[in-house]
């Protein structure tokens, strides 16, 4: 595990994530923002054992003002750690591009899932073969601006 500049956040262990985190972080939001020519975000949130903030990169899509990520691992039958702690503690931190705000992450019901389904598989494809991977109900997430 590797820290931001700042020291204050605990950069993702995976290799690519990593890489990707730091030219994302260290360009002010200009450079790294796609994966496989989807956008991507910065997502910054707490540990739920340690507290620690620890940051990893996801693709988003827009649902209105909000933002939505899929917490698909690739198709495992587990959910990834960054939603288990989201869980935990909602309050998170995000850059998207160049702007750096705070929010707060909720799971979407199944219905509101299922309306925002396939306009993340237009986003990012991969995301139908993951859920047929798996029988894990594939978690989707809005992250809502903090006000203020």
């Amino acid at each position: 595990m590797t820290q931001d500049s700042t020291g204050d956040v605990v950069i993702s262990p995976t290799g690519w994530v990593a890489e990707q985190a730091r030219t994302y972080e260290e360009s002010g939001g200009t450079e790294g923002t796609t994966i496989q020519g989807a956008p991507c975000l910065l997502l910054d949130y707490r540990g739920r054992r340690t507290g620690q903030w620890r940051r990893t990169v996801l693709i988003y899509d827009r649902d209105g003002d909000d933002y939505l990520i899929v917490a698909s691992y690739g198709g495992a039958d587990q959910h990834p750690q960054w939603y288990l702690n989201l869980r935990s503690e909602p309050e998170v931190r995000l850059r998207v591009g160049t702007e750096r705000f705070a929010a707060r992450a909720e799971t979407l019901s199944p219905q509101e899932k299922a309306r925002v389904w396939p306009h993340l598989v237009e986003t990012f494809a991969p995301y139908e073969g993951y859920q047929k991977k798996t029988e894990r109900d594939i978690p989707v997430v809005r992250l809502s601006r903090i006000q203020g």
